[in-house]
């Protein structure tokens, strides 16, 4: 994280910006940035690609922090979800793009390197989300949370 940036980090701080201590926060700001500073260099993308690409490596911190942000636990681990797709939406898009020799193999093996990294620390994080979730709340009977606890217990 650049210097200007972290400094924000222990400022200002309340129950609401904590997710601001996570690390599957700080990693997707960094892939945004990873991402944006290689997009910005791709004459040949349109602008909509582009904009696609960005979007999507963006939605990542985003979720994170709307789901902290909303302070229940069901909700947290839906928005850590979306955020996962998101990541894995953003591989796709650039990996497609790998494939079609738009990004070099260097640049993209440390992409992949940092995807990776966040995408189990982000499983990680959910598959912890929900543990807290079956033990403290009565989830028997709820079929979301059911199906949730058994996509994870499968990985």
């Amino acid at each position: 994280m650049n210097p200007r940036a972290k400094k924000y980090l222990e400022k200002n701080k309340n129950i609401n910006r904590g997710y601001r201590k996570l690390e599957v926060w700080k990693e997707a700001v960094e892939l945004y940035s990873f991402v944006k500073k290689k997009i910005k260099t791709l004459k040949e993308l349109s602008f909509k690609t582009k904009a696609q690409i960005e979007d999507s490596a963006l939605s990542i911190s985003s979720n994170i922090a709307e789901g902290y942000c909303r302070r229940h636990l069901k909700e947290n681990i839906q928005f850590n979800s979306i955020a996962l797709a998101s990541l894995g939406e953003n591989y796709s898009q650039i990996f497609t793009l790998f494939n079609a020799e738009e990004i070099d193999e260097d640049w993209f093996e440390d992409y992949d390197k940092i995807h990776y990294s966040l995408e189990n620390k982000l499983i990680k994080f959910n598959k912890k989300s929900i543990e807290n979730l079956m033990t403290n709340y009565d989830w028997k009977n709820d079929y979301q949370v059911r199906e949730l606890i058994q996509n994870y217990n499968d990985l």
